[in-house]
């Protein structure tokens, strides 16, 4: 999509997959967990990546305060950024997806609203944005002790971003730059530990310890140790016994 002069604001995140934003002389890669926020007076162009589709969720709006709003928000932001979050952003867009897919007698109003409300959090996304080096550490250090404490549940990642409040696609990231290892890898990490525990100390069988360690499936659980351990479960037992 090409577009130039259009009497409007656009503002975007990206729920999913990826794209390029060309805005201004410059491009940017975008990704899930992204947004942006442009002038389409100026000339634009932006494409969905072919191997990664992206879905966008977006509103295009005008007022006669944007433009100072834009230029407060230019002051202190990119175009394209990444909060800690998009959980707001969403929140709103999809509120007004929902207000302007019917007719109510308040309709305009409560547009209104939400765009100033929208406007207010992109002039304060600074701050969310700032968070990370502090605030996204201990953040990160919560969701690490969660994941320590239940690592034999079902953890899920959706679960995870809702519980913290923080964008899955940048928990996923931020996760692996911190610790070196996936969300997905630390959870087995911790669950073959458990197992190696229970296969020293118990007598218990390799089903009920696949059981007992979060693994719903027995195979995969002695598929995931062996390539953990190089060695199967029981003979991991019996090196520990003879």
């Amino acid at each position: 999509t090409s577009r130039q002069n259009l009497q409007s604001f656009l503002f975007a995140v990206v729920l999913d997959g990826r794209g390029t934003l060309n805005y201004s002389g410059e491009h940017y890669q975008l990704e899930a967990g992204q947004c942006f926020f442009i002038d389409c007076r100026t000339t634009h162009s932006y494409q969905s990546d072919p191997q990664q589709p992206w879905e966008l969720l977006w509103v295009h709006f005008n007022g006669c305060t944007t433009e100072e709003y834009y230029k407060l928000f230019l002051g202190q932001q990119q175009p394209v950024f990444q909060p800690v979050s998009t959980v707001k952003f969403v929140s709103v867009l999809q509120e007004l997806m929902r207000l302007n897919s019917e007719t109510y007698a308040d309709t305009e109003v409560l547009t209104s609203g939400l765009l100033a409300n929208l406007l207010t959090m992109l002039l304060t996304v600074n701050s969310i944005s700032e968070e990370n080096d502090t605030a996204l550490q201990s953040k990160l250090k919560t969701v690490m002790a969660h994941i320590d404490a239940n690592f034999t549940a079902d953890i899920r990642l959706d679960e995870l971003a809702q519980r913290f409040d923080i964008s899955k696609y940048y928990l996923t990231r931020e996760f692996k730059r911190a610790y070196g290892e996936t969300i997905f890898q630390h959870i087995i990490s911790l669950r073959i530990n458990y197992a190696k525990r229970l296969l020293r100390f118990t007598d218990k069988s390799v089903e009920e310890i696949a059981a007992l360690c979060g693994f719903k499936d027995q195979s995969y659980f002695s598929k995931q140790f062996k390539k953990a351990e190089n060695v199967t479960c029981l003979a991991f037992r019996r090196r520990w016994r003879d």
